[in-house]
């Protein structure tokens, strides 16, 4: 995984402090359960019991493994766990995945960090019993224990709105208690599983993209997985043509919205041409400096870091031009072109400030495509 700390975003503040209420009612059902593990890791194994999509690397080590299963060993209570139901009637893991999965991993004898045999730590930390040992070297009552522990669910679901799935993102943002705080697209990944969702990683691998990133490698914190969902849904016409824009929107809630509303079959292979025709146009003539601004104190210059606003921007507007398909320029006249743009006083208060606002997000678009379109 990239280190987080190698790509930089400028982001204006308002989409960093991006916090909402939403004002919408929801009504959600939510119950307790106990579940054992052996009915845990059947169900898991079953396709009933989903984790979220690339978005939970396993991240105990060892010893923090085999401290959990020496708890289990002992009798200790297991913290509880959340799940979602989903309307397919399965159940999507909230909080409580690495404690699944670690005595998944246990029973079948495959430590997921690195595929190595599972065996428990010989930390002192660990009962002498069972350290070095494996799930298959126990005894057969140490094994039943193991798979007949039981722990405790908490299952909700959504009844009102029946469409749409604000309320699991807002359920799982406020409960979700893993070691750090997870950013929106990390969340969204957990509660949007789907066909976009899918889409949005396979697009990620493509190599003209990693080139404009800055690093081959996929973020681990999924800010370039939350790129490309913006770069859908700030072309869409709700927000570039209609006249029932808001006057200011909650990037964090709009794209929260955008994805449950999208995350259908029938879309899919028209965004997937659409990211890459325009990739491929922003490649060829922007190159790897396609998303950066320029330098306030040498506007011949471009800063190291990425702009959301920028890329709003150019990626927007190259969209529109490839659609219409005007006449093809050279990549000095393209890149030229944008430097004028990003020249103008005024042009950088709108990729600075009020940044969310609706006629900001046309502005910022619509000068960029004029420019390139010449």
């Amino acid at each position: 995984m990239a280190d987080e700390s190698l790509i930089k975003i400028d982001k204006p503040e308002e989409e960093v402090d991006d916090a909402y209420s939403n004002d919408d009612l929801f009504k959600i059902s939510s119950w307790g359960a106990d579940l054992s593990f052996r009915e845990l890791i059947a169900r898991y194994d079953d396709n009933e019991l989903i984790k979220p999509e690339l978005q939970r690397h396993y991240v105990w080590d060892r010893v923090e493994a085999s401290r959990f299963i020496d708890s289990v060993l002992l009798g200790l209570p297991v913290p509880s766990i959340f799940l979602a139901k989903t309307s397919e009637e399965k159940l999507l893991i909230i909080d409580g995945y690495q404690r699944i999965m670690t005595v998944r991993d246990f029973v079948k004898g495959v430590f997921s960090d690195d595929n190595t045999q599972f065996v428990l730590s010989n930390s002192k930390r660990i009962n002498e019993r069972w350290r070095g040992k494996s799930f298959a070297q126990l005894s057969e009552e140490e094994k039943r224990k193991i798979r007949n522990t039981t722990i405790h669910a908490i299952i909700f679901m959504q009844q009102h709105p029946a469409k749409g799935d604000t309320s699991m993102y807002q359920v799982f943002e406020r409960i979700n208690t893993s070691g750090r705080s997870l950013l929106p697209q990390e969340i969204r990944n957990c509660v949007y599983q789907g066909p976009l969702n899918t889409l949005l990683f396979e697009l990620n691998e493509n190599k003209k993209w990693r080139a404009m990133w800055g690093d081959e490698n996929r973020d681990s914190r999924m800010r370039d997985l939350e790129l490309i969902l913006r770069f859908f849904a700030l072309s869409d016409d709700y927000i570039l043509k209609s006249d029932d824009a808001p006057y200011n929107i909650s990037l964090k809630k709009y794209l929260n919205e955008y994805m449950g509303e999208h995350n259908v079959p029938s879309e899919i292979d028209g965004m997937r041409e659409k990211f890459k025709r325009t990739i491929d146009f922003v490649y060829a003539n922007f190159g790897e400096t396609a998303y950066h601004n320029i330098s306030p104190s040498d506007s011949t210059k471009y800063i190291l870091n990425l702009s959301s606003t920028v890329f709003d921007a150019v990626m927007i507007a190259s969209w529109k031009v490839v659609l219409e398909g005007f006449p093809a320029r050279s990549p000095q006249e393209y890149q030229k072109l944008k430097m004028e743009v990003l020249r103008d006083e005024s042009y950088q208060k709108i990729l600075s400030q009020e940044t969310m606002r609706s006629a900001n997000i046309r502005r910022r678009v619509n000068d960029m495509f004029a420019a390139l379109r010449g």
